[in-house]
């Protein structure tokens, strides 16, 4: 469904991802610090093990959350906002990494400046230790502007950010899951319009971290 966000008041500081998810076009943000795509692999991948010893073994999943966790792939579009809850709650022991990607003022639209930290992004994704994994892209905003609005435009910037892992890196998009949080979980919830808060959230889902 397309918004019409003329209907919408209000300036968004809008950061990456979802919501607001990128910086906003009326000022110069300091300069985010690219991570690489080792250090992102290095984030989201198990250690790998030696011979004769194991790494640690991950929190066990009920029947339940298991089922719900490896209908994380072939999704085909993103989660609603109770399966996005979901994955927050269940995602506290998960393996993470926060980047932030660059978007105009009030766009989902990929942008040179975003480009650098994509392709880190897509290349560690496509390295053996990650090529099977299966991650979950979530948006987030600072605390300006509307919830709908910040919603929305997170989606879309998450579906944006998918779309281009995809079509750049040749990834399977059965492997790639988007969800939006708008506003709702603050990376710094004491400082709301901080930058901190405006970021895209890798997460690797338990039943993959084991890839090779």
């Amino acid at each position: 469904m397309v918004l019409s966000y003329a209907k919408i008041g209000g300036r968004i500081a809008c950061a990456l991802f979802i919501g607001s998810l990128f910086w906003p076009a009326t000022g110069t943000p300091a300069a985010a610090q690219q991570v690489s795509a080792d250090q992102i692999i290095n984030a989201l991948a198990p250690a790998p093990t030696t011979r004769g010893l194991t790494g640690p073994e991950a929190k066990p999943l009920s029947d339940k959350d298991r089922a719900f966790v490896e209908g994380l792939r072939h999704r085909t579009r993103s989660l609603s906002l109770e399966e996005g809850e979901q994955v927050v709650e269940m995602s506290k022991d998960w393996k993470s990494i926060d980047l932030e990607i660059v978007f105009d003022y009030n766009s989902a639209k990929i942008t040179g400046k975003a480009e650098a930290q994509l392709n880190e992004l897509g290349e560690a994704l496509r390295s053996p230790r990650l090529r099977n994994a299966v991650v979950v892209l979530g948006g987030h905003t600072d605390a300006k502007g509307g919830e709908v609005y910040n919603q929305e435009l997170s989606d879309r910037r998450a579906v944006a950010v998918k779309r281009y892992l995809v079509e750049k890196f040749n990834l399977s998009p059965e492997n790639l899951t988007t969800v939006g949080y708008g506003k709702r979980h603050l990376k710094d919830p004491a400082n709301p319009l901080g930058a901190e808060n405006r970021r895209v959230q890798i997460l690797n889902t338990p039943s993959t971290q084991a890839s090779r």
